[in-house]
């Protein structure tokens, strides 16, 4: 079972406790955008596998929103830290990378900007 540390209130919190809001830091089109713009926004998600930056709330908690880096094949998760942060915190970075190197991260030139 996952289980994750809300940043907020501190507490260890089943996955049973929580609610998966799917991917974090998704760039939002302003109402110049094209349709394909706007529907990739609203419905193309990523899929990796390795590392994905996740929203999730503390449903049975304190019920706030908070970001979760971990890897999809392992199910390891590197730390939390606050919805209100437009990118993860150095200290999740350095986290990811003390423990993943080269492919092992899933970093790639398309998601490489929400690593930085």
């Amino acid at each position: 079972m996952l289980k994750l540390v809300c940043p907020y209130c501190g507490i260890e919190a089943d996955e049973t406790e929580l609610v998966s809001g799917g991917e974090a830091h998704l760039k939002r089109e302003g109402p110049d955008s094209t349709d394909d713009d706007f529907e990739g926004y609203l419905f193309l998600r990523e899929n990796p596998k390795g590392i994905i930056l996740e929203r999730w709330r503390h449903a049975m908690g304190c019920g706030k929103w908070f970001h979760v880096a971990r890897c999809t094949v392992t199910q390891e998760v590197f730390g939390t830290y606050p919805a209100q942060t437009l990118k993860p915190p150095p200290r999740i970075m350095e986290v990811i990378k003390s423990r993943r190197t080269g492919q092992e991260t899933g970093l790639n030139s398309d998601n490489a900007e929400k690593f930085s």
